[in-house]
C-alpha cells in the first residue's frame, strides 16, 4: 500500500486509484480524486483507449474532452481479456487503495478479476462499480448511459415547455451528478476503512443520484398524487422565475426564490401594485401568476441593453445573471477571481485552457497538474513497478496484452 506523501499538500496524496471505466460517471470520478493528489492510474484498452478520447471536438485529431476528462491521471494500456492482462491488474489492484470500474455486471468476475478475487489479495480495497442500473435487480444487465438515467430518474419528463416534449440535457447531466456521488462515495468507503480496516464495494447506479436530485416529486406523489409538469423556464414553487430577452438581443435570467427578492423585483420594474397583492405573499400563488409577472418583468427588461439590466438589478440587491456561452465564461471577472478555468501546458497542443478544480480548500485547495496524456503514455513507467522490463513490455505489446 502507498504512503502519504506528506510534502505535496495534496490531500489525497499517497492514495492510488486505477481507473478502469470508461464515459462518463466513472473516469469523472476518478479525475476529482486526482485532482487532490490521487495517483490515478487510468487503465486503458490497447487499441483506442478511453472511447472519451474521440468523443466531441477535436483538434488536430486530438480529443479536446479527454484532455480535460483525462488531467491528473496516467495512461496505461491492459488488454483485461488477456491472462496475461489479468494478471498484470490483479498486481496493480493488490496495490492500490481503489478501483473504479463500469463493466456490465458479472464481467470483471469472468476475467478472473472479480470483488472475491481483488478482496483476496487486498483487504484494504475499495471496489467502485458504476453501472446505468446497479449490480442487481431486473434491469441489471442491460446497456445503460446517463441519458436512460435522465430520462427513468423524472428529470425529462419535468423538463421542457408545457406543449412541448420531455426534455434532455445537452451534456452529461447525469453522469456528472453519478461521478459527484461517486467520489463522494468513495471518499466514505475509505473513511470506514479507517476505522474497519477492510474496503468494501461501492454499487453506483447512474438512475439514483439524479433522482435524489429532483427533491420532492416521489414524496408529493406519494402523498397526495401529485405529478409536477412541464413549465419551461418557469418554477411552479415561485415566479417571476424566468429567461428575459433583453433590447440588445442577449438574455438574463431572473429568479425569485425568496419573498424578499420578489419583492425588490417588482418595485423595480415600476410595479410594486402586484407586489401589494394578498397571493404575492407566497411564493406557490406567485407561480399561479407567472403570466402577469412574466409581463411586467419581461416587459421592463425588453426596453433595456443586458449591461443596464444588470447593473440596475445589482443596484436593487435583486437575483439575475446573464445567459452565458463558454466564450462569456472565459471572459467573465467573477470565474476568473474564482480561479475556475486553468490554462494547462500540454505536450500536444500546447497551452489549452479548461474547467479547474470544482471547489477550493484553504489547506490542500488541489490541483491539476497535467492535462489528459496519450494513450499509454505511462505504461512502462508504471508496469516497471510490478517486475516488468523492456524486454517483457515488448513481448507483451506483441501478444496484445498491453
Amino acid at each position: 500500500m502507498t504512503t502519504p506523501d506528506t510534502v505535496t499538500g495534496d490531500a489525497l496524496a499517497g492514495l492510488r486509484v486505477l481507473d478502469v471505466a470508461t464515459l462518463f460517471a466513472g473516469p469523472l470520478a476518478a479525475t476529482l480524486l486526482g485532482d487532490h493528489g490521487a495517483e490515478v492510474i487510468k487503465i486503458e484498452h490497447p487499441r483506442g483507449g478511453d472511447p472519451s478520447r474521440t468523443h466531441g471536438v477535436q483538434r488536430d485529431g486530438v480529443g479536446l474532452w479527454w484532455k480535460m476528462l483525462g488531467r491528473n491521471k496516467k495512461s496505461v494500456t491492459l488488454n483485461l481479456s488477456t491472462s496475461d492482462g489479468q494478471e498484470l491488474f490483479r498486481a496493480l489492484a493488490a496495490d492500490a487503495d481503489v478501483v473504479i470500474e463500469n463493466f456490465r455486471p458479472g464481467t470483471l468476475e469472468r476475467w478472473g478479476v472479480g470483488w472475491d478475487v481483488l478482496s483476496a489479495r487486498n483487504p484494504r480495497l475499495v471496489l467502485a462499480r458504476v453501472t446505468g442500473f446497479g449490480q442487481f435487480g431486473p434491469y441489471a444487465n442491460r446497456p445503460g448511459f446517463g441519458t436512460l438515467a435522465e430520462a427513468m430518474s423524472g428529470f425529462a419528463a419535468i423538463t421542457g415547455e408545457p406543449d412541448g416534449p420531455p426534455t434532455l440535457p445537452p451534456f452529461g447531466l447525469a453522469d456528472g451528478v453519478a461521478a459527484l456521488t461517486t467520489a463522494f462515495g468513495i471518499m466514505t468507503a475509505l473513511r470506514a476503512r479507517d476505522s474497519t480496516g477492510r474496503g468494501q464495494v461501492l454499487d453506483m447506479a447512474i438512475i439514483e443520484p439524479l433522482l435524489t436530485l429532483l427533491g420532492p416529486q416521489v414524496i408529493g406523489y406519494d402523498q397526495l398524487g401529485v405529478l409536477q409538469q412541464r413549465t419551461g423556464n418557469r418554477s411552479g414553487n415561485n415566479a417571476p422565475r424566468n429567461t428575459y430577452r433583453c433590447a440588445d438581443g442577449q438574455w438574463v435570467a431572473v429568479s425569485t426564490s425568496a419573498q424578499s427578492i420578489a419583492e425588490r423585483v417588482l418595485h423595480l420594474v415600476g410595479r410594486p401594485d402586484l407586489a401589494a397583492q394578498p397571493w404575492f405573499a407566497s411564493g406557490r400563488q406567485r407561480a399561479e401568476h407567472a403570466d402577469e409577472l412574466d409581463e411586467a418583468v419581461g416587459g421592463w427588461i425588453a426596453q433595456r441593453d443586458r449591461d443596464e439590466v444588470i447593473v440596475e438589478f445589482e443596484k436593487a440587491q435583486a437575483a439575475v445573471a446573464p445567459i452565458y456561452t463558454a466564450a462569456d465564461v472565459l471572459e467573465d471577472p467573477q470565474f476568473r477571481a474564482l480561479g475556475s478555468i486553468v490554462s494547462v501546458d500540454d505536450d500536444e497542443l500546447g497551452p489549452i485552457r479548461f474547467q479547474n478544480v470544482p471547489f477550493r480548500l484553504s489547506e490542500t485547495p488541489g490541483r491539476v497538474r497535467t492535462s489528459g496524456p496519450p494513450l499509454g503514455r505511462h505504461t512502462a513507467e508504471v508496469l516497471a513497478r510490478y517486475g516488468v522490463d523492456a524486454a517483457r513490455l515488448e513481448q507483451l505489446r506483441a501478444a496484445g496484452a498491453v
